[in-house]
This record gives structure tokens, C-alpha cells and sequence, in this order.
């Protein structure tokens, strides 16, 4: 707990008052002598006042010091404004009068620091201020810096309280939240979402249930239906027990920041997966998420694996399933960023035929370009002797409003041109790279958490693993 006091505004202004007087008493002809005593004399006191306020207020400070009670969330969620607490508690008899500010990581954004509150005698005063995370990871956060004044404003006392925290912060939860909350309300068309009916789908058997006016007469168990009296028929799910394994690209391509804010979590479209402003890497973590929450509530596996970055970096998830998965997840991946290295796409395939024997439906998470091609494919192709290979691709979302912007100038027309051009060539070489391929999505960032679901309760439902 450090102290460094600091004269405070209203001496400097007293002594610079003085030192004014003094002056304007020269350049009246007061003889420097009288000027000087007078000057001399009231800086002493002024000193003496001062050092006794310094003395006494320390003295009352250690007898019954501030504290600080910091109210910190276990983590926080990227992009998402968290209100915070600090408290002030008084145990003496003495008001303080206090300055707070609270040493936020410097990937926060905040609102409502620093702030000035008298403290009076017995009593706790809550400060609140609001933060926003702006970047996943491991954050720190330091003491609390505090300035509080003497007893007669002389001096301000600057030293730091509480102890240092370091708290993770997680991808957005919003895209997670909404679609448990639709799904418990069967309205996922909202966001785009495609739900279908399930009674006598899958080959998975689940229970026997009354026969309803459209159920298929070959699902009719015969001798429930003796025994009952009425129609019984047996009614599946889909298979379960199945595996799911993303192939997170961590390369230099996914590095891609546009920085327009996407569709708000709150709004009713296909969009409201999208966090605002949120990265392509970010925005394919929100997408791994809320796909691994839909599986695992199927009851299939999850797993995950990084590739593009330094061996070191890597990270890597086995699969499993459970309740506990999606946290296990997080928690291993909440903090990667992408770096600046080329991804070798086929080494990530042969490194996931080494260590996933068990055939799985593998997700390729990447941002592609046409000069991939030639890398993807064969690595595409290796997958597919064992697994169920899914490409999916994020584009730039500048390319789309380029390509849809009105001719106003005559130079517009060029770059609308190149626009589709680019999308055009983007397009063919997509298809190149996955040919037939029904399930692989080349899609804007906002859009790849639904498209992603929408393939999985395809595969799911075509039985294809």
C-alpha cells in the first residue's frame, strides 16, 4: 500500500496568490524588506497549517483506514457491458473525501471512472461504473487507485487498494442464450433456424406413444396395441452417440476485422447471431459454440482442434459429451488469437486422421480465398476417405455492400464490377475445392452460427454419419 501526497488545488492557488502580492506590493514601492518578512512569515504558517493537516490526517487515516470491496463477475462475455461495483467502507469517525478509479486491462472500454464521493463517518458508499470487454482472453485487473484529501484540503493522499484479479473473458453468450430460450418457446424460425417435426424420425429408438392422425402405420407396435387396447406406435430420434470435431483455423486469413458492426443480438433476423464488430475468428468462436451447445443437447460428442499457429499454441479438445463439455471447451479455447502464419491445411488433415479415429462429421472452420485451392482440396479429399467433411467459409461482408451499392458517380460502376468479379471467381474456386458438396456454407460472418445448425440437423437427419 503505497502513499505519495500531493499538494492539493486550493494551497497551490493560496501560494500563488502570494506570490501575485508580493509582486504587485514591489511594483507599488513597498521596500523588499516589509514584502519579504511579510511573504516569509505566511509561508511559514501556511507550512506549519499544512504539515499539521498532513500529520493528523494520516494519523486519523491509520487509525481507521478506507476500505475497498471490489464486486468482480466470475468472467466476463466479449462485447457485452457489465456493470461493476466498488464499495467504500468507513469504520471511523472521520469523512473522507475520495477520488476512486479502478485499474481496468487496457482491452476494456469504460464508463463512469473516476469518480468523487465524500465518505462519511460509519457508513459504506457504492461506486458503479460500467466495462466492456473488447478482447477475449485472460484479463488483469489491478488495485484500485485511490486519492483522498486531508482533513483541511492541504493535501491528496494517492495509494492503491485491494489486491490484483485476473479474470477470463469468453466469447459472447448472447447467440447461446436466444436460441435456448427459442427453442424452450419452439419459435428457432426466428433467427432462422429450420426445426422439423420428429415423431418417427431417426432410427434411434425412443418410446412408445398413442398413434396421431399422421403417424406412419409401419411405426404401429402391434402387441403394445393388443395389450392397450388402443393404437400404440414406436417413435425414434435421431441417432445419438455420434461425433462432432471443429478444425479451427487460427491462421493469418482469420485475422479479418471489418469493424462494421453486425446485426444486434436483440433483433429478430438471421443475423441475430452476430456480435457487433466482432471479428471473423470471433465470430467463428460464437458460431463453434452454439453448434457444440446444439450437439451435445443431441447428445453427441464435441470435440475441437486449432491448427495455423505455432506448435506451441496449439490447442487441442478431445471429444466427449455432457453438460460440463461446453464449459471444458471454453475454457480451453476462450483465449487463442490468430496469428500471422500461413495455415497448412493438409497437415492440419493428417494430424486429425492421426489422433480421430472414430468417423466424425469434422467442421473446417476458415476464412478461404481462391489462391487456397490448391492447399484445401487435397486436404479435403484425405478427410473424406474417413470422415464427413463440412467447409465452412467466412467472405467479407465490404464485398456484398460493394456489390450492392447504388451508381451515384460514374466510378462506382468500376468498383460494383470488380465487387462481383471477385465474388464471382471467390464462388467458382468454393466449388472447386468442396465439388458437390451440398453441406459446405460460404457465408458472411453474421450468418455462420444458423448456417452451421441448419447443416448439422441436416446430417443429422439424412442419418449420414
Amino acid at each position: 500500500m503505497r502513499r505519495l501526497p500531493i499538494p492539493a488545488r486550493a494551497p497551490v492557488l493560496a501560494l500563488a496568490g502570494l506570490s501575485v502580492a508580493a509582486a504587485v506590493a514591489l511594483l507599488l514601492g513597498v521596500p523588499m524588506v516589509y514584502v519579504a518578512v511579510v511573504a516569509g512569515v505566511l509561508v511559514a504558517l501556511g507550512s506549519a497549517l499544512a504539515g499539521f493537516d498532513l500529520w493528523s490526517s494520516l494519523r486519523a487515516w491509520r487509525a481507521a483506514p478506507l476500505r475497498i470491496e471490489r464486486n468482480l463477475p466470475g468472467a466476463f462475455s466479449l462485447g457485452v457491458p457489465t456493470v461493476l461495483t466498488l464499495t467504500l467502507v468507513n469504520e471511523g469517525a472521520q469523512a473522507w473525501r475520495v477520488s476512486v478509479f479502478d485499474e481496468l486491462d487496457t482491452h476494456f472500454a469504460f464508463d463512469g471512472l473516476p469518480q468523487a464521493h465524500t465518505v462519511p463517518a460509519l457508513s459504506r458508499v457504492a461506486i458503479r461504473y460500467t466495462a466492456t470487454a473488447t478482447q477475449r482472453g485472460v484479463a488483469q485487473f489491478g488495485a484500485t487507485q485511490l486519492r483522498w484529501r486531508t482533513r483541511l484540503g492541504c493535501f491528496e493522499i494517492r495509494q492503491t487498494l485491494g489486491e490484483p484479479r485476473r479474470l477470463r473473458v469468453y466469447p459472447n453468450f448472447a447467440a447461446l442464450a436466444r436460441y435456448a430460450w427459442l427453442s424452450g418457446d419452439r419459435r428457432l424460425a426466428q433467427i432462422g433456424i429450420k426445426t422439423y417435426a420428429q415423431r418417427g424420425l431417426g432410427t434411434d429408438f425412443r418410446q412408445l406413444a398413442d398413434y396421431k392422425t399422421g403417424d406412419s402405420l409401419r411405426h404401429i407396435d402391434w402387441k403394445a396395441t393388443q395389450r392397450q387396447r388402443r393404437p400404440i406406435v414406436r417413435e425414434f430420434q435421431d441417432d445419438r452417440d455420434q461425433c462432432v470435431l471443429f478444425l479451427l483455423d487460427c491462421g493469418r486469413r482469420m485475422r479479418a476485422d471489418e469493424g462494421a458492426p453486425a446485426q444486434q443480438a436483440g433483433s429478430d433476423d438471421a443475423g441475430s447471431n452476430g456480435s457487433a464488430g466482432a471479428s471473423h475468428f470471433d465470430e467463428a468462436l460464437n458460431a463453434l459454440m452454439l453448434l457444440s451447445y446444439v450437439a451435445l443437447k443431441e447428445g453427441d460428442e464435441v470435440g475441437a482442434m486449432t491448427f495455423g499457429c505455432p506448435p506451441e499454441e496449439r490447442r487441442d479438445f478431445a471429444p466427449r459429451k455432457g453438460s460440463a463439455t461446453l464449459n471444458a471447451l471454453m475454457n480451453r479455447l476462450h483465449d487463442i488469437q490468430p496469428g500471422a502464419t500461413h495455415s497448412d491445411y493438409l497437415l492440419a488433415a493428417q494430424e486429425l486422421l492421426r489422433v480421430q479415429k472414430r468417423r466424425a462429421l469434422v467442421i473446417v472452420l476458415t476464412n478461404f480465398r481462391d489462391e487456397d485451392a490448391a492447399e484445401l482440396r487435397p486436404a479435403i479429399k484425405l478427410l473424406r476417405r474417413k470422415h464427413l467433411v463440412l467447409v465452412a467459409s467466412l467472405r467479407e461482408r465490404v464485398i456484398g455492400r460493394i456489390a450492392s451499392q447504388p451508381l451515384v458517380h460514374a466510378r462506382d460502376a468500376v468498383d460494383v464490377a470488380a465487387a462481383h468479379l471477385f465474388e464471382q471467381s471467390r464462388r467458382d474456386a468454393f466449388a472447386r475445392v468442396v465439388g458437390n458438396d451440398p453441406l459446405s456454407v460460404d457465408v458472411e460472418p453474421a450468418d455462420l452460427a444458423v448456417a452451421l445448425v441448419n447443416r448439422y440437423h441436416a446430417v443429422k437427419r439424412a442419418g449420414l454419419l
